[in-house]
């Protein structure tokens, strides 16, 4: 019995030292495809622990343990997969290589 009190007791004492942080910041995008590419960029980061991207708003909400990440980081990973941000630009070779359909930068010229 100790054992379980104790261990609860670290469980929620870990817990309490988190510094959990949302953040809601405009991403670049057009689809369902697109909405999975950035939501699974940012969900598989240690220290994410949710991200919902809006097809509509093109907003992004995201909580993270700010300890680990910051939100630069965030806007970071999201361009590493090809997809601009107010604060990072997608280096070309990275938008690339996202799918014809996710192409936003095209619809844009038009």
């Amino acid at each position: 019995m100790k054992k379980h009190i104790f261990g609860f007791w670290l469980l929620a004492s870990g817990s309490a030292l988190a510094q959990t942080s949302e953040v809601t910041f405009w991403v670049d995008g057009v689809c369902g495809m697109c909405e999975k590419r950035i939501e699974t960029a940012l969900i598989n980061t240690p220290g994410v622990r949710f991200a919902d991207w809006s097809i509509e708003t093109h907003e992004v909400k995201v909580s993270f343990n700010s300890k680990k990440l910051t939100e630069q980081k965030l806007h970071e990973l999201v361009a590493a997969v090809g997809h601009d941000t107010k604060k990072v630009r997608a280096t070309e070779a990275n938008y690339a290589k996202v799918h014809a359909c996710c192409k936003y930068r095209e619809l844009h010229d038009h």
